[in-house]
């Protein structure tokens, strides 16, 4: 039986750039280009007419930008959407708007590598479910969040000072983590995360989630020690481990080599994390396309860890997380919202162990 192709809109203000798209998409015999538009405009009536699969939307064009024309369309016609962008924070805010995913723009003679990433990101969205819009989720949804929020930063538990966090995410994973790290105090212990995502964006990435959480979050550089109260994001274009000298907790870079299709990869963080905490670790597998980061959870369950995977009916993508559960290596399955009372649940046991 003949595969399903991915109807998919390409969304760019310059000819010679929604050429190339199509003409390196069209090579691929799991998508096909239905269409493309030039602005905002041309792009709404033929999303409407045409209700493609996948749309990829540039957010630098004149007049409306692919931004404020995504605050426009999801309310009326959600799509999945890919965001085409330079290294700039308005991904997040694409995001925040209703973007399933983003893919960065390549410079001169980076064509080919960002094809194949946006053709990975076209096949990840097109199994994703098309995320509501942080402006039009339920009023009171966000104040039940946020006092939740509130109750959970002003938790001054005496934590087991071997107590280590490590969170995993790909697709949709930028809005769960953040969702997570809100809803955690200040005097949390250390956390590690990966995420996947190109260089320069994890640095923006964890300057954003700096500002957002009571926890000092920051780009890891290597050499850190991962102390209570702070959480370090893994570097795009690293493997990031953590290791044990006495007992700190330290930030280990290492090759750029991608390990379980990705760099970095949730395996190796996990499975370091495994090895360095034990039964002191929490590993937290969110919403993701592929399989990675399962096997390094299963590593951290038979270590003694307690590991919490996201549920399908708040993924974007149920894949890392069922892909754990399929191995076994999940000890506790929960709603994204529900993952910070489960985590600090363990924590506190963890404390009085």
């Amino acid at each position: 039986m003949q595969q399903k192709r991915i109807r998919t809109i390409i969304v760019d203000d310059s000819a010679l750039f929604r050429t190339a798209i199509s003409r390196g998409l069209r090579a691929r015999a799991d998508i096909e280009v239905i269409a493309t538009a030039a602005n905002a405009a041309d792009a709404e009536e033929k999303i409407c007419r045409l209700n493609p699969d996948v749309v990829t939307l540039d957010v630098e064009m004149p007049g409306m930008n692919g931004l404020d024309f995504l605050k426009l369309l999801m309310p009326k016609h959600p799509v999945r959407v890919v965001v085409v962008s330079a290294a700039n924070g308005i991904v997040f805010e694409a995001i925040r708007a209703g973007a399933v995913d983003f893919v960065a723009k390549p410079e001169a003679g980076d064509t080919l590598a960002f094809i194949d990433s946006l053709a990975e990101q076209i096949v990840a969205a097109s199994e994703a479910r098309i995320p509501e819009p942080a402006a039009v989720k339920n009023p009171k949804a966000r104040e039940g969040a946020g006092a939740s929020q509130s109750l959970t930063r002003r938790i001054t538990a005496a934590w087991n000072p071997r107590s280590l966090v490590a969170i995993g995410a790909s697709t949709g994973g930028t809005e769960a983590i953040s969702a997570v790290l809100k809803a955690l105090p200040g005097n949390m212990p250390g956390i590690v995360i990966t995420q996947h995502m190109p260089p320069v964006f994890t640095r923006m990435y964890a300057e954003r989630l700096d500002k957002e959480c009571a926890m000092s979050v920051q780009e890891a550089r290597g050499g850190e020690q991962i102390a209570p109260g702070m959480a370090f994001v893994a570097p795009g274009d690293r493997q990031m481990r953590v290791i044990k000298q006495g007992d700190k907790y330290w930030i280990k870079l290492g090759e750029t080599d991608k390990v379980s299709g990705h760099c970095p990869s949730v395996d190796v963080l996990f499975e370091s994390a495994g090895t360095a905490a034990g039964n002191a670790g929490v590993g937290i597998l969110l919403t993701g396309m592929g399989a990675d980061g399962a096997k390094g959870m299963l590593k951290m369950k038979e270590a003694g860890a307690f590991t919490i995977g996201q549920d399908q009916r708040s993924c974007v993508v149920y894949g890392m997380p069922m892909e754990a559960m399929k191995l076994g290596a999940v000890t506790r399955q929960a709603s994204l919202d529900m993952v910070p009372s489960v985590l600090l649940n363990q924590l506190k046991m963890q404390s009085k162990a």
